[in-house]
Formats: structure tokens, C-alpha cells, sequence
């Protein structure tokens, strides 16, 4: 599967997609047709031809009057030449990962009711198997290379098998259970399996998995469960118990671009106040802590509470003024 999607990078994935409909409609393709049908050059239809085949598609060609690309086995409304990892790979294309337009991912959701019974589910499991979330915890790490069991676990969610999962803790100390891989979450530069335990739905860093045993069970899998949404709701979870602390704040309107800057996602905009200042919450670590962080945003915002915030911004302007004035 990693060779697969390694080996078409250089090819935009939508002709990709539209050369495999060509193929599965018709006895044989020409590169002089793929060409027109695409607007492309005959050049760069012959070359996006031979990387399908580069890349272990079941594509090849023929020569002489007659001749052109097809499939193995010939045109086949079911596209039955492709393998259950080809088909898997093919759907991380346009997963909710991907960057994927809307009309090659409409393209792929027809193309997957054309797969055989067998490749249909772990296709259509595929293209919900992972998510991406940009925005990392806290600041900034040095970025890192995919964790050494991510294959295994997103094969495991793909085909929908349970796992046995050795993991240490923050401390150190391994532990041994079996879960029900759900999907994979990438956020930064970190990456999570998201499963259900005896325990409940719990979430573990896969770069703290210490083995990954596939078994032959099935996964007991939520009817309802969408992944982006669980995530969602995880990640929300984890910042409130990262920042349990709310205050209160009034904003002049021309500082709300430096306190979106300054807060990311630890701002919360409500209405505007009799004065025409944005009310807003924000949330931090602890009093002191925030403090010392909304300190150098005095010329925009006020806190109204809690008062134990003020005092502190109190005892630090105080420590300025007797430091610097």
C-alpha cells in the first residue's frame, strides 16, 4: 500500500482515477485517447500509463494495429484486476486526509460500487480510516517520522480486526490489551489510534505502542461511528482538561485580530457590550499563568473576571512599574 501511493506522487491523482474509469469502461485504451479525453499531451498520457504500471496497477500494454493499455483480465465492469491493497490504496486517496477536489472524490465513490464484494468494504473502510488534524498541542515540536506500528494499525482498522496492543504510559510501565481499532488521527506532527477497550473508547499515541499483534476477530464497530466527529469531541475533552480555567474579558474591536493570534482556539467571541467592546472567554492553565499571558494585551482587553486573574494582572503591573518606571 505505501509503495503504491509513494510511486504515484508525481501523477495528479484525478487523472489517475480517470484513466482506471477508462480502463474499466473499455476493451483497451490508446495513449492518443487518454490524451484527448484528459486535454493533455500524448506525452504526459503515455508517461501517467507507465507509472500506473511503475506503481503494481495490473495495467499493460500492446503493440501493433489494435493495440493500446488495458487491464489484466481484460475490461471489466467490476475492476476486478485490482488487488484489496491496490483498492485500499486507492481510497486513502481521497480519504478525509486527502486533498482529494470534490469531483475526484465523487469519481471514487461511484468507482467503489464497481469493486467486488470482497475489496467493497475495506475500500469504502479505507477512505474513512484516517484523519488529519493540523492544529498540534501547546507549542511547537520537532517533526517526526510516522511511528514504527502506523502500517499495522491502519491495516487493522481497514480490514476490521481487532488488535493486540502492547503500550507504555507516560512512565514508562508497558501494559498488554485487546482493542478495537476505530481509525487513525494525525494531528502535527503526533499520530493516535483512536479504539474502543473493555474500558470504553480510549485513545493511544502510536508512537507508544510497543507491539501490534492483528488478530481474526472482528471489530465491534458503532453503526454511527464517524471518525472526524469522535475526534472532534476527544480533542475537545483534551483541551479542557489542558485549560480548565475560564475568564472573562472585554476587547476593544480593533484588538480582536492580535487576541485571535495571541489565543488560537483558546478564544471564544460572544456579543458586544453596552461600551462596544467584544465580550469574550478565554482559557488557560491557571490564574497566574494566564496572567502573565494576557499582561501584554492590557491596551486591548480588560478582564472582568475571575478576580483572582485581576489581582495577579494587578501585582504584575506593579512589579513592571517598580522594575522599569
Amino acid at each position: 500500500m505505501t509503495g503504491f501511493c509513494a510511486s504515484v506522487v508525481g501523477v495528479r491523482t484525478d487523472r489517475l482515477v480517470a484513466i482506471l474509469l477508462m480502463l474499466q469502461r473499455r476493451e483497451h485504451v490508446t495513449a492518443a485517447e487518454v490524451a484527448r479525453e484528459l486535454e493533455v499531451s500524448e506525452r504526459t498520457a503515455r508517461r501517467d500509463l507507465d507509472a500506473l504500471v511503475t506503481a503494481g496497477v495490473p495495467v499493460y500494454s500492446t503493440q501493433g494495429r489494435g493495440g493500446g493499455w488495458r487491464l489484466v483480465g481484460g475490461a471489466r465492469t467490476d475492476l476486478s484486476g485490482l488487488t484489496a491493497s491496490e483498492a485500499r490504496a486507492l481510497f486513502l486517496l481521497a480519504g478525509p486526509a486527502s486533498a482529494a477536489t470534490p469531483a475526484l472524490k465523487a469519481a471514487l465513490r461511484k468507482l467503489v460500487h464497481a469493486l467486488p464484494e470482497p475489496f467493497r468494504g475495506q475500500a469504502e473502510a479505507a477512505a474513512s480510516s484516517l484523519v488529519t488534524d493540523p492544529q498540534r498541542w501547546g507549542s511547537s515540536r520537532i517533526e517526526r517520522r510516522p511511528p514504527r506500528f502506523l502500517d499495522e494499525l491502519q491495516d487493522a482498522v481497514i480490514r476490521g480486526v481487532q488488535v493486540r496492543l502492547g503500550y507504555l504510559d507516560r512512565e514508562g510501565a508497558e501494559t498488554e490489551r485487546t482493542v478495537h481499532p476505530l481509525g487513525i488521527v494525525a494531528k502535527g506532527p503526533s499520530w493516535y489510534l483512536v479504539a474502543n477497550t473493555e474500558a470504553g473508547r480510549r485513545t493511544f499515541r502510536i508512537d507508544r505502542v510497543s507491539s501490534a499483534e492483528p488478530t481474526d476477530d472482528p471489530v465491534d464497530r458503532p453503526k454511527d461511528f464517524d471518525l472526524a466527529r469522535s475526534w472532534r469531541e476527544i480533542a475537545d475533552e483534551i483541551d479542557r482538561k489542558r485549560t480548565p480555567l475560564e475568564i472573562q474579558a472585554a476587547c476593544a474591536p480593533h484588538g480582536m485580530d492580535i487576541l485571535r493570534m495571541a489565543l488560537g482556539d483558546r478564544l471564544e467571541v460572544g456579543g458586544s457590550a453596552t461600551d462596544g467592546r467584544v465580550e469574550v472567554v478565554i482559557r488557560g492553565h491557571n490564574e497566574y499563568m494566564l496572567a502573565g499571558e494576557l499582561a501584554g494585551l492590557v491596551e486591548w482587553i480588560e478582564v472582568t473576571g475571575p478576580p483572582g486573574v485581576r489581582d495577579h494582572l494587578a501585582s504584575i503591573g506593579n512589579a513592571l512599574v517598580e522594575r522599569y518606571g
